[in-house]
C-alpha cells in the first residue's frame, strides 16, 4: 500500500520534500489554516487544520491514517509532529518532552544550564511588565526574543535600559504563546553559523557549520540575508561543537533527525550552541547542504519519518566554496527587477525568483519577507568573502 507523509504547514520549503516523497512513491498530505499556501498546490491532500493544536493534528492525522508525520522547515508544527509521532507510536524525532525543550528557547536554556554547556544568562517571561521591571538586572547589550518564533521575528538587541520596552511589547507580538526571553548578547568571533545536520538512530552523521551573514540595513538586521560554506570558526572550535551536539542530542534521547543548529563562537573564546531544533531549516539550507557536498538529508529524513530504511548519511567535506543570498528588499513597494553585475566572480548556480515584476514586497524584517535566493559557488574563498560582504556592489533589488 501507498505510504501516507502528513507535512504540517504549507510555506515553499516544503517543496523539495514533497519531490522526494514522491520520488519514493508516498502519497503526501499538507496541512495548516492557509489553504491558498503554496505547497498545497504540490501534496496529493490538503487538510485545513491550526498546526499548533496538537490535539487537532492528531485527530486528523488518526482519520487520514498516516505512516508518518514531521514539520520541516516549518518551526511551529514541530511539537505537534512530535505529539502524534509519540501518540500513534509512528517513527519520532525522539521523546516528546525532549522536543517541547528544544521548540522552547526559555526551557532551552535551562536545560543547558544544568547540564553544564556554555551559555548565556537568560530568563523567561509571560508579562512585559516582569521583564521591564527587570531591567537592571543585565549587562547591557541583551537580546529580547519570542521563546516559541522562528525566522528571527520579534527579535531585538537592546544596548540600553531606554531600549527594553519596546523590544519587549515587539517579542511579545510575535510569540504564539505568548512568552519571552531575555539573555545576554553574546559578541561573537567571525560568523556565527546557523545550518543543518543529520543523526541517525541519535548519532551524529553529518554535521556542518557556516558563516551566517546579516545585512545591517535591514528593518531587522537580526534576520540571516546570506550563508556561505565553509564557516570561520577554527578546527577545533567545530570540533568542540560537534562534541557538545552529541551530548546534548544523547542527554535528550533525540533518534533520527535533521536538525537546524545555531552556533557561535563568542569573543571570551568559549563556543555556544543557540539553538538546536529537529526540523530542517528555513532558507533551503539542507538544499544548499546537498550542492556543497551531495549529502542528501531531504530524502533520508523523508525515508525515515514513514518508516523506510535511510540512504547512508556520512560526512563530506565541501565541494568548492558555497553561499547562498536570501534575496530581500530594503523598504516596502512593487518590485521592479533584478540585477546582477556581469563582472561578478561567480557560478550562479541556481536564481530562485518568487516574485514577479510589480508584486508588492515587505521590507526585510523576518525570513517570511524573503522574495528569491541565489546559489552561487566560487573558486576562491577570499572572493566569496569579498561578493558576500558587499552584495550591493554586484546585486541590486529594484522597488518603485
Amino acid at each position: 500500500m501507498q505510504k501516507k507523509l502528513m507535512l504540517l504547514g504549507g510555506i515553499r520549503y516544503l517543496l523539495p520534500v514533497i519531490k522526494a516523497a514522491h520520488e519514493q512513491g508516498y502519497y503526501v498530505i499538507t496541512a495548516d489554516y492557509l489553504p491558498d499556501n503554496i505547497a498545497h498546490k504540490f501534496s496529493d491532500e490538503y487538510v485545513n487544520v491550526s498546526i499548533v493544536d496538537k490535539e487537532a493534528v492528531l485527530k486528523v492525522a488518526k482519520e487520514k491514517q498516516i505512516d508518518g508525520i514531521m514539520s520541516f522547515g516549518v518551526d511551529p508544527g514541530v511539537v505537534s509532529a512530535s505529539y502524534v509521532q509519540n501518540q500513534m507510536g509512528l517513527p519520532s524525532f525522539g521523546p516528546y518532552e525532549s522536543v517541547k525543550i528544544l521548540q522552547n528557547k526559555d526551557k532551552f536554556r535551562d536545560f543547558l544550564t544544568k547540564h553544564g554547556f556554555n551559555v548565556p544568562k537568560a530568563k523567561g517571561y509571560s508579562r512585559a511588565e516582569d521583564a521591564i521591571a527587570d531591567a537592571t538586572i543585565w549587562d547591557y547589550p541583551i537580546i529580547v526574543k519570542p521563546t516559541d518564533a522562528a525566522g528571527s521575528k520579534g527579535v531585538t538587541r537592546v544596548d540600553d535600559v531606554a531600549q527594553l520596552k519596546a523590544a519587549v511589547d515587539y517579542a511579545f507580538e510575535k510569540s504564539i504563546s505568548g512568552h519571552i526571553i531575555i539573555e545576554d548578547f553574546i559578541e561573537k568571533q567571525g560568523c556565527s553559523s546557523d545550518t543543518d545536520s543529520f543523526s541517525e538512530d541519535g548519532k551524529l552523521k553529518f554535521v556542518s557549520f557556516c558563516a551566517q551573514r546579516f545585512d545591517l540595513n535591514a528593518t531587522n538586521p537580526y534576520t540571516p540575508a546570506a550563508y556561505s560554506w565553509p564557516s570561520t570558526f577554527t578546527k577545533e572550535q567545530e570540533a568542540y561543537l560537534t562534541g557538545e551536539i552529541q551530548r546534548l542530542i544523547t542527554l535528550l534521547g533525540m533518534k533520527t533527525n535533521v536538525y537546524n543548529i545555531e552556533t557561535r563562537v563568542g569573543t571570551n573564546g568559549k563556543p555556544y550552541i543557540m539553538e538546536l531544533t529537529p526540523r530542517g531549516g528555513g532558507n533551503r539550507l539542507c538544499e544548499m547542504l546537498r550542492y556543497a557536498t551531495g549529502v542528501d538529508m531531504i530524502t533520508a529524513m523523508t525515508r525515515y519519518i514513514v518508516g523506510d530504511s535511510v540512504p547512508e548519511i556520512t560526512q563530506k567535506p565541501y565541494n568548492g566554496h558555497w553561499a547562498e543570498v536570501i534575496l530581500h528588499a530594503e523598504k516596502a513597494g512593487a518590485f521592479d527587477g533584478l540585477e546582477i553585475s556581469k563582472a561578478f566572480p561567480a557560478e550562479v548556480v541556481e536564481e530562485d525568483l518568487w516574485v514577479s515584476k510589480g508584486d508588492r514586497v515587505n521590507s526585510f524584517e523576518g525570513a517570511n519577507d524573503a522574495i528569491g535566493t541565489l546559489v552561487l559557488k566560487f573558486e576562491r574563498e577570499d572572493e566569496m568573502v569579498e561578493a558576500i560582504d558587499n552584495i550591493s556592489s554586484w546585486l541590486k533589488v529594484n522597488i518603485l
